[in-house]
């Protein structure tokens, strides 16, 4: 067994194992073919929950529970599930919950970028035993997708259209007939009962690489929203930040939850071009200030704070990275930040140690 005592980031199956445990032990209800737990114990799994022996799930996705269903029950179907939405919206951790919860791995994986080549989503080869023995099942070298065709499995591609639109087209016949030839030994690679795929989009990299209507025909579409309101957003960066703060080591205090709420409302009004009371229009920049932008902000913040500061963590922690997530266009941005910090945050008393801050940062 691996030893992950030092391992900065666990993968889902191996943080989770053992809530994942006592789901399968509680889990008595139908499960499709190869799956590890029921479709109503993965979506406990993401959601949250209690258990009858008082075991806690903790919630890994904060949102609407039709949606979850709606992706778990697509995945048991012969489509391929499609997580679309804006940066930040959790596409890639709701995925690889999805992958560790039904196959118990979620290790098999394709990063989409405009250099894949379709050796990643087939096969490639040693070509060292090529040259010396000619095409053999040996000198294959199996991509994530044989993999998780041969085991039955769920195998993720990350952002998909970022992958050049010839490259994707290698899916549609592996979605549609669930075979993979290889021309090279005259044989094929069937899937076995299990196997499906979740891809991943994002709405502003729409029109990169469109997805073929051929293509999206065989994805069932699910929508991440961003969250619905402040104090939703606020517990899931809390959450994420505790988490993060822990494989970090970062002894810093998170008791309050006043600086993280500053940082969410920040972003939420100029994401949304208007104040929380709805009484101020503002600009919004380039940047998407999505939830993982305020994720970034705050795990900063935190650090800067435990490394520099006293522990907890203030305005002069978080203001630099709040500089740094809106200001993406030297610019444009800086001009909506500076009109935002004059027309909204300078008009509230309760935020003057940030104006302050922000200000000083120039």
């Amino acid at each position: 067994m691996t030893d992950t005592t030092d391992v900065l980031r666990l993968h889902a199956e191996q943080a989770y194992a053992d809530e994942l445990a006592a789901l399968a032990a509680h889990d008595d209800r139908q499960r499709p073919p190869s799956w590890r737990l029921s479709p109503w114990a993965v979506t406990t799994y993401l959601l949250g929950g209690e258990l009858p022996d008082g075991t806690v799930i903790t919630p890994k996705y904060v949102g609407q529970r039709r949606l979850v269903e709606l992706a778990v029950s697509s995945l048991a179907t012969d489509r391929a599930l499609l997580l679309l939405g804006v940066p930040g919206t959790a596409k890639s951790w709701v995925g690889e919950h999805l992958a560790a919860a039904v196959s118990g791995t979620s290790t098999l994986v394709v990063q989409g970028t405009a250099g894949t080549q379709e050796e990643a989503l087939r096969y490639g080869w040693n070509y060292a035993r090529l040259l010396a023995e000619g095409p053999s099942r040996d000198a294959l070298v199996p991509g994530p997708v044989m993999r998780a065709m041969e085991s039955g499995s769920l195998v993720r591609v990350e952002e998909l259209t970022r992958i050049p639109s010839d490259v994707q087209d290698a899916l549609i016949s592996i979605l549609s007939e669930k075979t993979l030839p290889v021309p090279e030994l005259d044989v094929e690679v069937q899937a076995k009962r299990g196997f499906n795929v979740i891809a991943t989009a994002n709405n502003r990299d729409k029109g990169v690489n469109e997805l073929s209507s051929a293509l999206r025909r065989r994805f069932n579409t699910v929508v991440l929203p961003l969250p619905d309101s402040l104090e939703q957003e606020v517990e899931i960066v809390r959450s994420r930040v505790v988490s993060l703060g822990a494989s970090l080591d970062l002894p810093a205090d998170l008791a309050s939850l006043s600086e993280i709420s500053r940082v969410v409302q920040v972003m939420r009004e100029l994401r949304g071009g208007v104040t929380e009371d709805r009484r101020t229009t503002v600009k919004s920049p380039t940047a998407t200030l999505s939830t993982a932008e305020a994720i970034s902000v705050v795990t900063n913040g935190l650090a800067l704070a435990a490394h520099f500061g006293d522990g907890r963590m203030g305005a002069d922690d978080v203001a630099a990275g709040l500089l740094g997530a809106v200001v993406k266009d030297p610019v444009q941005d800086r001009v909506v930040w500076q009109e935002y910090l004059e027309t909204v945050v300078r008009q509230r008393p309760e935020w003057q140690d940030l104006y302050r801050a922000c200000r000083d940062l120039g």
